[in-house]
């Protein structure tokens, strides 16, 4: 072929080639970056509830802040329509280096952004418009960046060289917490300075690294596999209709989506970001240590991800996936009930030893919260005790009552909503406001968290080289990026949102653990069935091994 002699073309010795490691290089270091920018502001996610949104309600801020952190999900298939679709017409390369400066840009206007406080309901709008701009960034990039090395790799290598991909998501994260922990707990500013400005600085960074990305990327070839399909004029004229409007390929995405990237996106954040939260929010575990119990574990689990990769050459990517799904379905409640007991076992004997009831009418479950919202007192007690990391059990109202809720906390009756009754009776009976640091025991929390980031690693660590091998060179990157941001940004990046409104609508600080492991068991179930492994075909031949 006349493409042998390109340099661009992965060799056939046993090691990596030149270009190769640069593609993996430059690639994984411009896709941390861009995950950097996306995450920044779903750490800060529960600080920004006090920032953007009204005060009054914490709950229902920090389901809107939780909102705006989802609408960067929710487009980012979009993203990957529109720029998957050029990416098939007009390269890899070019695509991407396109996604990584609408994400800089975009990240880089946050930190320029106005609070509630200064221009009200104009602040969160402006916020959520740069969320839905790096949803869009982000929809393209990651097709991007996974094809690109997909079509670089050697035979035999696809699942180890795009594992480095999949580091990128975690080290992004990790990224992020180090650059906000700088910020927030190391003395370099005061609480009251980082909420005023402070909070500003690690979005205006994001244009240092923007630089530095763009740079790194200018200097690399386009895909061998691309060139060689344009070469012959093979490519898709109409990518768009071609993937998901033609059999099979439209069954394949289907598929993807519900039998692979759905419950690998739930499986993702519930481990990180999902336990992250139930840290801080319900454990009451101080920032600098949640911070630091999740950045160790990123770190011990991170070179998982290359593990399982390297495996699926071997072994088959679908059944670490699926395995994984399973496996997480199966123990997150047990889990999840052992990392209170060991973060915080004040509260869970408190839980114990206090049992809570709340009597009431008018309780409504709240997703999106905007200024069309109403709270009942139900809503406000729901919203008391959710924020306090307390399980209650919901009753029915006493015939005749006349006061909209009732609130029972162990042998105390409370009538009507009033917070600083609910507190006076908390503090009476015993209740600990936040995890006391020398509780803690830290060899068995970073253990669960391992687990967790371990169930990450086998459900994300194959699934780029997974997805590549689904689908031909000329709509590759269409067709993956689509099931992909729907697996991730939509039933993944809704998981926040949607546990947190079920924790507060049925009192049970675990039962938002529910979605996640719904979704997991059906994706185990779908790609057990429909599904099977394409490790060793070969992308670098024509596309007649997909008809």
């Amino acid at each position: 072929m006349a493409t042998a002699a390109n340099p661009a073309m992965p060799s056939s010795s046993g090691g990596l080639s030149r270009e190769e490691s640069k593609v993996i290089f430059a690639s994984s270091l411009g896709t941390v970056f861009e995950w950097y920018d996306f995450y920044l502001y779903a750490v800060l996610a529960p600080f920004f509830a006090a920032l953007f949104f009204p005060p009054g309600n914490a709950t229902a801020a920090l389901l809107s802040a939780f909102a705006a952190y989802a609408a960067g999900f929710l487009v980012r298939p979009f993203g990957a329509l529109i720029f998957g679709r050029i990416g098939d017409l007009v390269g890899r390369k070019y695509t991407f280096l396109v996604t990584i400066t609408v994400m800089g840009f975009s990240t880089f206007a946050v930190g320029l952004l106005p609070t509630y406080a200064s221009v009200g309901w104009l602040a969160p709008i402006l916020m959520v418009s740069l969320r839905l701009l790096q949803g869009l960034a982000l929809g393209g990039e990651y097709g991007g960046a996974a094809t690109y090395v997909a079509e670089h790799a050697q035979p035999g290598r696809r699942g180890y060289d795009t594992s480095w991909i999949q580091t990128t998501a975690t080290l992004g994260l990790f990224l992020a917490l180090i650059v906000i922990g700088a910020c927030r707990f190391t003395g370099v500013m005061t609480p009251a300075q980082f909420s005023d400005w402070g909070w500003r600085l690690p979005f205006l960074v994001s244009l240092v690294l923007l630089i530095f990305s763009i740079y790194i990327r200018l200097k690399l070839n386009e895909s061998p596999v691309f060139q060689r399909m344009k070469a012959e004029g093979k490519g898709s004229k109409a990518p768009l209709t071609d993937s998901f409007l033609r059999y099979p390929n439209n069954k394949y995405v289907l598929l993807a989506l519900l039998g692979a990237t759905a419950g690998q996106g739930v499986v993702w954040y519930t481990g990180q970001f999902y336990a992250l939260f139930f840290l801080t929010i319900t454990l009451k575990v101080d920032g600098v240590t949640a911070y630091t119990l999740i950045g160790i574990s990123l770190l011990l689990g991170t070179p998982f991800f290359i593990f399982f990769g390297w495996l699926s050459d071997k072994i088959g990517r679908l059944k670490i996936i699926l395995a994984g799904c399973l496996i997480a379905a199966l123990t997150y409640f047990p889990l999840f009930a052992a990392l209170t007991h060991y973060v915080n076992p004040a509260l869970e004997a408190f839980q114990k030893a206090t049992p809570i009831t709340v009597a009431a009418k008018d309780c409504n479950l709240h997703i999106f919260v905007g200024p069309w919202s109403k709270f009942s007192d139900c809503d406000r007690t729901q919203d008391f005790l959710t924020k306090s990391g307390l399980s209650f059990t919901a009753t029915p109202l006493p015939a005749g009552a006349t006061d909209s809720v009732i609130t029972r906390i162990g042998d105390t009756e409370l009538k009507g909503f009033d917070a600083k009754a609910l507190t006076e009776t908390l503090k009476s009976k015993g209740y600990p406001a936040s995890a006391a640091k020398d509780q803690i025991n830290w060899g068995m929390t970073l253990l669960i968290l391992f687990i967790f980031l371990i169930f990450v690693t086998m459900v994300y660590g194959p699934i780029a080289a997974f997805l590549v091998e689904m689908f031909p060179t000329k709509i590759r990157y269409t067709s993956m990026s689509l099931p992909y941001h729907i697996g991730n940004g939509w039933f993944g990046g809704m998981l926040p949102l949607l546990a947190t409104a079920l924790v507060a609508a049925k009192g049970d600080i675990y039962y938002g653990l529910w979605y996640p492991i719904v979704v997991a068991l059906m994706t185990f179930v779908i790609g057990l069935l429909f599904l099977r492994d394409r490790k060793d075909i070969d992308l670098h031949a024509d596309d007649s091994a997909y008809q």
